[in-house]
């Protein structure tokens, strides 16, 4: 081999091979620990939701287990667990935790002031102690309210408008809700604004539920309406199925509760949300402070109709309502 040729081959190795050895010397990324903790007991009760928020990742480029890991917790629905979690997600020492319910959001704010929080469904972000304000959130944590109190008053005059005859409603409340008495207040303002009397009940356990509804049907309600808590919604079948049972038309505020035999919903739409929380979890994890990202107010309401179960329950529903419906479930 000619001497100029061996040095041309010589200099190619070599500039071949710079580029490997620096990037053998650069430091690997680190992939984002994200928890997320929800309130059902477990992956197959949060489905409807679980999978809307990890597509909104994917959507974003993110990947579990290449450029993402994603730590899921479930409490059950019980404030000790709600508590203990919480705490093992701070102590795992993850990058940000995205809590699905004000109850997670309260237990993780209590013990960091660090970890980013975006906070899912919260009815009253200040109130709640999460935020400063809704347009300065100012710790570490933001995220959407829900206004869910405020749309109490709405609820009770669809209810009225599909049922003419009520005058009196029944208010079902999750015992395990911390925040149960706020709702009572509003769901009894927005009864005298529209002359009808409550009647309420708690469920502490799933048991609860056909006891509860027999004993609305028993003291003659017109309809049903629940304040908030997710116990409720982890039950929808069973309390769709009692609802049904004792001819009870039932009003909640989340549509995926609607198709298990309840009559209707009025409410934001939660599988939007879940992808809007995720965004922020984007900004956040792109270097982004909760601090500086105001907490989203909400951008539509969804009003869904269950045609099925009106009929069912003998009510003729106006034809006011079902124009105005986003859905109508047949």
């Amino acid at each position: 081999m000619r001497r100029r040729d061996f040095m041309a081959l010589s200099a190619g190795g070599v500039a071949a091979a710079w580029p490997f050895g620096a990037r053998a010397q650069q430091p690997t990324r680190k992939i984002p620990v994200v928890g997320v903790l929800w309130h059902a007991g477990n992956a197959e009760e949060e489905d409807v939701y679980l999978s809307v928020l990890r597509k909104a990742f994917n959507d974003l480029g993110y990947v579990e287990g290449k450029n993402i890991v994603l730590e899921h917790r479930f409490p059950g629905e019980q404030p000790e667990r709600f508590k203990a979690l919480a705490r093992e997600l701070v102590d795992a020492h993850v990058d940000a935790v995205v809590a699905v319910t004000a109850l997670g959001a309260v237990e993780l704010k209590k013990i960091t002031g660090s970890i980013p929080i975006v906070f899912v469904l919260a009815s009253d972000p200040v109130g709640f102690g999460l935020v400063d304000s809704l347009a300065r959130p100012g710790g570490n944590a933001t995220g959407l309210s829900l206004m869910t109190d405020d749309l109490s008053g709405k609820r009770l005059e669809l209810l009225k408008e599909a049922v003419p005859r009520l005058s009196r409603v029944g208010v079902l409340f999750d015992h395990t809700d911390p925040f149960k008495d706020r709702g009572f207040k509003a769901h009894r303002a927005a009864a005298e604004a529209l002359d009808v009397s409550l009647s309420s009940a708690e469920i502490a356990v799933p048991n609860d539920i056909e006891p509860a509804l027999a004993k609305f049907a028993s003291d003659r309600v017109d309809g049903v309406t629940w304040s908030s808590g997710g116990l409720l919604f982890v039950q929808r079948a069973r309390l769709g199925a009692a609802a049904i049972a004792n001819k009870l038309p039932v009003i909640v505020s989340v549509a995926e509760e609607v198709p298990y035999g309840l009559l209707m919903s009025y409410g934001q739409d939660l599988p939007d949300y879940f992808r809007r929380a995720v965004g922020y979890m984007d900004r956040i994890l792109k270097g982004a402070k909760p601090a500086d990202l105001p907490v989203q107010q909400p951008t539509r309401l969804k009003f869904v109709v269950n045609l099925g179960a009106a009929k069912v329950l003998g009510l003729i529903m106006p034809q006011s309502l079902l124009l105005s419906a986003d859905e109508v479930i047949e």
